[in-house]
Formats: C-alpha cells, sequence, structure tokens
C-alpha cells in the first residue's frame, strides 16, 4: 500500500486566509452583513453554504446564500493571477514525492480558483490528485474530502498524513481516521489546533521541511 501526504491548501500551502476574510467581509458587508473579521477568519475553510451557516446562522435567509457565494468570488477573483505560496510549499512537496508519499490535496476550491491555486503551487508534477469542492457532497470538517483525497492515493487511512492550518481541516482528518499534522501559517492558534486534533504543529511548510526527519511523516516511513 503506497504511502500519501495529504494537504490542504489554502493557507496551509499558499498564503491566502486574509484574502479570504477581506472578500467575505466585503460581499457580507454589499449585503448588509456586519459580521466581524475575526469571526470570518475562524470560519475560513469551510465550504460557502457551511461558511455562511457559520456565521450567520440556520436561520438566515438561504436564498441570498448563492448572491453572497458569487460576490466573494468575484472579489476573491481579482487576486488570481497573484495568489502568493507560502515559502518553502512547493519545496515541501517535492521532497515528500522524492521520498515515495503521493501528494494528494484536500480543498474547499474549486473551479477557476483551484486552478490559480495550483498555479502558484507549481507542482503539478508531483501532485498525484485533487479532492476538490466538486467532488464531495459535503467539505470539511466532514470526512468525506479527506476519504476522497485517500482513494486518489490509492491508501488507506493508516498510511497517510493530513497537513492542514484550521480546526476544520484537523476534524476531518480525525473523522476519516488519518493523522494531522498543523501549521500556523493560516493564523489559527497552536492550542486551537491542537485541541482539535493536530498530532504535531509547525510554523509553516518551510518550517516542516526543516524539521521533516523528525516529523510524523518519516516516523511512519521508518514504522
Amino acid at each position: 500500500m503506497a504511502r500519501a501526504a495529504l494537504f490542504d491548501v489554502d493557507g496551509t500551502l499558499v498564503d491566502t486566509n486574509h484574502l479570504h476574510v477581506v472578500t467575505w467581509w466585503e460581499a457580507l458587508r454589499q449585503a448588509g452583513h456586519d459580521v466581524t473579521m475575526h469571526d470570518i477568519h475562524r470560519a475560513i475553510g469551510l465550504g460557502s453554504d457551511d461558511l455562511l451557516a457559520h456565521l450567520l446562522g440556520e436561520d438566515r435567509d438561504q436564498d441570498q446564500d448563492a448572491r453572497l457565494s458569487a460576490a466573494h468570488t468575484a472579489l476573491y477573483g481579482t487576486y488570481f493571477d497573484r495568489l502568493p505560496p507560502l515559502e518553502g510549499a512547493q519545496d515541501l512537496l517535492r521532497e515528500l514525492a522524492g521520498r515515495g508519499r503521493r501528494i494528494v490535496l484536500a480543498t474547499s476550491a474549486g473551479g477557476l480558483e483551484l486552478k490559480a491555486l495550483r498555479r502558484a503551487i507549481d507542482a503539478d508534477d508531483v501532485i498525484t490528485g485533487v479532492a476538490s469542492a466538486d467532488d464531495v457532497a459535503e467539505g470539511k470538517p466532514a470526512p468525506d474530502p479527506v476519504h476522497r483525497a485517500l482513494e486518489l492515493a490509492e491508501t488507506d487511512a493508516s498510511d497517510a498524513v493530513f497537513v492542514g492550518d484550521t480546526v476544520w481541516d484537523m476534524k476531518a482528518a480525525a473523522r476519516a481516521g488519518v493523522r494531522a499534522v498543523a501549521v500556523l501559517c493560516g493564523g489559527i492558534p497552536r492550542t486551537d489546533l491542537e485541541e482539535a486534533g493536530a498530532e504535531a504543529v509547525y510554523d509553516g511548510p518551510a518550517d516542516l521541511l526543516g524539521l521533516l526527519d523528525t516529523s510524523v511523516l518519516a516516523q511512519m516511513e521508518r514504522g
């Protein structure tokens, strides 16, 4: 059975979380919703429908959801040609692939947004597959994206590690039975990530790469 490294994208490999915060804030503001950026930040990583339910409540006017999502997409789309990869992201994926890990992305992004993210990472030659928002019935924190990533990697949960930056990533990995590693570059506090199931926490991709030989991924290789 192949071993796999599964990765979230936004905030984990590409420095986009705060862009999402600002563009969701503006989309909500334009529709008359007063939501703090702090609360929006904590919801980043959820799919659009779940994010709106988390921020506005289940009793909101759901007829607005499509318009709010479209407004966010339009605002965020202005950054597609300059999304910044996080330091060490490409090198980390290439190093893990060189060590025999199958690299699969598990993200709530889809369509043109996903294309822009993959262009920013610039490592398609070592990425085995992508479990996107277009491929699953439920997004994180449901385990569906992780289950789909395992299918694409053709491996079992016991032979995979998931790397993400939000509590939703950690919960999705835990529910799928996959060991989880967190990074702080998405802006979520260490304690929140650990409480959600992170087995180890690193500053970002470059930090994980520098400490790779003592990481959970290396432990599994030796095991």
